[in-house]
């Protein structure tokens, strides 16, 4: 028995059922769930960004492999920070869904002048700003049912389409938007499956559930984050798409008057993960 360390809510639960099932049908081995709440599930109030940001739903499942008392941990692929865990490396990167971001309420330009956005995010404030300075924003916590409660009057929230998609809940989608100029958050879409270093075994079954193309693609966005640094706080998102060029965003802030940069380019056929390095460290220049 496989046992998998996740969290309990309905994304994290469902998500998680289809790596076990994955995990079930190419290897013939039986998975069991075991589930383990996080700081950011204990925490529902403060903004993100506020109480450590990324990383705030992954330490305490991580702890439980380290622990022991599970063999794998199966997390949101953009909730984990960009450099690995002690003890831990990547056992699968599972095929990922659509990356982008989508509104539910109204789409883009339904919006009238001044309307109310809600999400708890800095890049997507960023990025809508960067089209709709006029916008106002609110924050956004909770689950996926609970967000999906507290779509302002006349204005929307944002969700990612791949949250959408494991929920079935992609008819509310009002405009999914360009990942071009909507630069998803690294990692986005993709499910990411952790195990303890040296466990061979271990290893060896979750090869046969990780995706080579969403492995190239992720850890080559990793790349760009990881050379910001891991306290970096400001917004910022980069996505390869199938035809390997990569997009990135970053800004000073995520108010009317911050400045971004935007960058899209082809990756080339070898050195993919240092021309990512080298795209952040012209964004960060860009902006100094």
């Amino acid at each position: 028995m496989i046992r998998l360390a996740t969290r309990s809510s309905a994304q994290a639960r469902t998500q998680s059922e289809v790596v076990a099932q994955a995990i079930t049908r190419s290897t013939g081995q039986p998975v069991e769930l075991v589930f383990v709440e996080t700081l950011g599930d204990q925490n529902k109030d403060q903004p993100l960004h506020q109480i450590g940001g990324q990383g705030i739903f992954v330490k305490e499942v991580q702890q439980a492999v380290l622990r022991g008392n599970a063999d794998i941990a199966v997390h949101s692929a953009k909730d984990l920070p960009s450099i690995h865990a002690d003890g831990l490396v990547i056992g699968a990167w599972c095929k990922r869904r659509d990356a982008r971001d989508a509104l539910v309420g109204k789409a883009l330009n339904e919006l009238e002048a001044g309307a109310t956005i809600a999400t708890g995010s800095v890049r997507r404030r960023a990025q809508l700003l960067t089209v709709r300075p006029d916008l106002k924003f609110v924050e956004l916590r909770g689950n996926i049912h609970t967000r999906l409660e507290k779509i302002p009057a006349g204005g929307s929230i944002v969700m990612a389409v791949a949250a959408m998609e494991v929920l079935g809940l992609t008819d509310q989608i009002a405009e999914t938007l360009s990942p071009e100029m909507f630069i998803p958050m690294v990692g986005q879409g993709c499910v990411a499956v952790e195990c303890r270093e040296g466990d061979d075994a271990i290893l060896s079954l979750l090869r046969a559930i990780d995706h080579e193309q969403t492995r190239f693609a992720v850890e080559v966005e990793r790349s760009f984050l990881s050379e910001l640094g891991a306290g970096c706080s400001m917004p910022v998102g980069a996505h390869v798409n199938s035809n390997k060029r990569l997009s990135t965003f970053m800004a000073t802030g995520a108010t009317a008057s911050d400045r971004h940069v935007q960058f899209s380019e082809m990756l080339p056929p070898t050195g993919a993960k240092e021309f990512a390095r080298e795209l952040a460290r012209k964004s960060q220049s860009a902006l100094a």
